[in-house]
């Protein structure tokens, strides 16, 4: 297990090396869910940089895996030192993509990435783009903004970990795993999170992106991606780089790559084949 420390917060981190002799290519940077950690990708980013001839990084954000947990998660916000504990606030993905990847990636030596997130983490590598060089953004079921269907499930998952083995199952992948659970719950139930919406950023983004989307994801309807694909649409018309692949995919939930993998890893594979 490797750590990289950004403005003074340990984060936990996983490289995965290219085949010897591959070519040299921007390398992935994967971008986990919110419940997610560098454990809870398992082996599918070994698959994709296997599949891709790239190399791959992976890391767990503040409070998830082995990564430096957040001080008093569940009480009122609060900055100290020049860092956040407490509650989550709505901002909480804009500061990841804008403060936390860019320090990240420059400890890691890595500029132009090629970033892969799922929920959360793909709504953080939206958020990345929108404001620095990137190869290209591979999205699986992203948040744009906050649906009714989004919240329902999110409800159902506190009564998972409440009532349910949620908390079981989660405990072996974080450190903190009460942590990890409710600094993503309470933030995406509370009334000031509904008017969250990152459509406008998404305008400004002029890499290649590729959208998945299960047509049975619970957390989020088909509106997500197709309105990225709308953003994505207008903002082609002052960039030529700019273009969107939609994958919809049948018999698939929240997580494609889980779901659906041999058909997401070919879709992503066939997108990267197409990059320069």
């Amino acid at each position: 297990m490797d750590f990289v420390t950004v403005d003074g917060i340990r984060l936990e981190v996983r490289h995965i090396a290219a085949a010897p002799g591959a070519r040299e290519l921007a390398p992935i940077v994967f971008l986990h869910e919110g419940l997610g950690s560098v454990a809870m990708w398992r082996d599918w980013p070994d698959q994709v940089c296997a599949a891709t001839g790239r190399e791959g990084i992976a890391y767990s954000r503040r409070g998830y895996g082995w990564s430096d947990p957040v001080p008093d998660v569940r009480a009122a916000s609060f900055e100290r030192d020049g860092q956040r504990g407490g509650r989550l606030l709505p901002d909480y993905m804009h500061r990841e993509a804008w403060q936390v990847l860019p320090g990240l990636l420059k400890e890691c030596g890595v500029s132009h990435p090629v970033l892969l997130g799922h929920s959360d983490g793909a709504t953080i590598a939206l958020l990345h783009a929108s404001r620095h060089p990137v190869s290209a953004c591979i999205v699986m079921a992203p948040h744009l903004f906050v649906e009714d269907i989004s919240t329902q499930s999110i409800a159902h998952a506190r009564e998972a970990y409440l009532q349910g083995d949620l908390r079981e199952r989660l405990a072996r992948r974080h450190a903190d795993v009460d942590g990890a659970f409710w600094q993503w719950n309470d933030i995406w139930l509370s009334s000031e999170f509904r008017s969250f919406d990152i459509q406008q950023e998404c305008t400004h983004i002029t890499a290649p992106v590729l959208a998945i989307q299960g047509v049975d994801d619970p957390y989020g309807s088909m509106r997500q991606i197709d309105s990225l694909a709308d953003a994505l649409r207008a903002q082609a018309v002052i960039s030529a780089n700019t273009r969107v692949k939609l994958e919809k995919l049948p018999s698939c939930g929240h997580s494609p790559h889980r779901d659906q993998p041999e058909r997401t890893l070919a879709a992503v594979n066939a997108f990267l084949d197409t990059l320069p």
